[in-house]
């Protein structure tokens, strides 16, 4: 899968939420790494090859930086989905529950508070260097969502098995 597939799913679940135009470039890589780093926490391979990089605002996939840069620090326009497909993610449970997951936890904060979250988060801070876009390693990003947010991936999962035993006793 490929980063601008996740960014645009974010998109698509802004729009049909009608949460507004509240999605940044500045908050879908945030959303981004998140999804990356839960994805190597709880499956143990990462949800887009795309590499990310440790950028004075945080982590960041240039080559997302670069597609939505026209915006500058406004919200991304929903006329990016004109040739959107959401079979991509739909049809993989896991990650369309994952990036439900990951939208429902980190769509309704800020933008700017999920940057001052990631400068306080490992991956960034041990990547970071003024003026050098270093990796943040995908070893580093699962490293550390594997002892900060594993416990609650696997409630998620736990959760989300609940809920088919239950839909399948109604069936």
């Amino acid at each position: 899968m490929k980063a601008l597939d996740v960014a645009k799913y974010f998109l698509f679940l802004a729009r049909n939420r009608e949460a507004g135009d509240t999605i940044s470039n500045l908050k879908i890589q945030k959303m981004l790494y998140y999804a990356q780093g839960y994805s190597l926490a709880l499956f143990n391979k990462p949800l887009f090859d795309d590499r990310i990089e440790a950028w004075k605002h945080g982590p960041v996939v240039k080559k997302i930086y670069e597609q939505f840069k026209q915006y500058g620090s406004n919200s991304i326009s929903f006329n990016e989905l004109d040739d959107f497909d959401t079979d991509c993610i739909a049809s993989n449970k896991d990650i369309h529950e994952l990036l439900i997951f990951i939208f429902n936890k980190y769509g309704s904060i800020g933008a700017w508070k999920l940057r001052d979250k990631t400068h306080m988060e490992d991956p960034w801070k041990n990547s970071f260097i003024e003026s050098l876009a270093n990796e943040i390693t995908q070893d580093a990003i699962a490293d550390f969502f594997k002892k900060e947010n594993k416990k609650e991936a696997l409630r998620l999962k736990a959760l989300q098995k609940n809920d088919e035993e239950i839909n399948s006793l109604w069936r």
